[in-house]
């Protein structure tokens, strides 16, 4: 005989409406190898979509294995997220170093001349920490993640940019703890309960 389980305990309502600069964090049952416990930079808001950044999922690629002749830069590659994943995108800290830069919030940064970037870090201007490269983007079609974020798979938290970069594995666990609440349920959940 099974028990079915109420897992509307589970169910964090987000108080926040998806922004630029925003972080969407993933309630512990979304599937998937991209969005399973991932956390999401929004970098762009708009009516016609929504664009991120998945901070939490690095690959074993550095920036320096995917292009020949680029400089020696100890920088991991981060999955992205499932749209365009054979397209290389990047946040960085630079601002206007970088032509054609797209500004999110405070000091961070996305997009921009890829060429110059390179040249930058060549001369040695340009410091691990303040560039991050990612396969493919996170997107939503209009109204797409509203819908989403109504359906309780998101919560979207104000974030400390100054984080942002130096994000890890780790970053899904302290966010859910900065949440709070229920969420402290979602850390004690098993990532595949079937296992167990």
């Amino acid at each position: 005989m099974s028990i079915l389980l109420d897992l509307d305990i589970f169910k964090v309502e987000s108080k926040l409406p998806p922004e630029q600069g925003r972080v969407l964090i993933a309630e512990p049952f979304l599937p998937g190898d991209y969005f399973s416990r991932s956390t999401v930079l929004l970098v762009q808001c708009s009516a016609e979509g929504d664009v991120g950044f998945i901070l939490n999922k690095p690959t074993d690629f550095l920036v320096k294995d995917l292009f020949k002749g680029f400089p020696d830069f100890e920088s991991n590659v981060f999955l992205g997220g499932p749209v365009s994943s054979d397209k290389l995108f990047f946040l960085h800290t630079l601002g206007e170093k970088i032509p054609d830069s797209l500004h999110i919030s405070g000091q961070l940064y996305w997009s921009g001349d890829f060429e110059h970037l390179t040249a930058l870090i060549r001369a040695g201007i340009v410091e691990e920490t303040e560039v991050r490269f990612f396969l493919g983007y996170s997107g939503w079609s209009a109204g797409q993640l509203a819908t989403e974020i109504s359906d309780f798979s998101w919560v979207v938290i104000e974030p400390e940019m100054d984080t942002i970069l130096s994000s890890d594995e780790k970053f899904w666990n302290e966010s859910i703890k900065n949440i709070g609440g229920k969420a402290l349920l979602w850390q004690n959940f098993p990532e595949s309960p079937e296992l167990n």
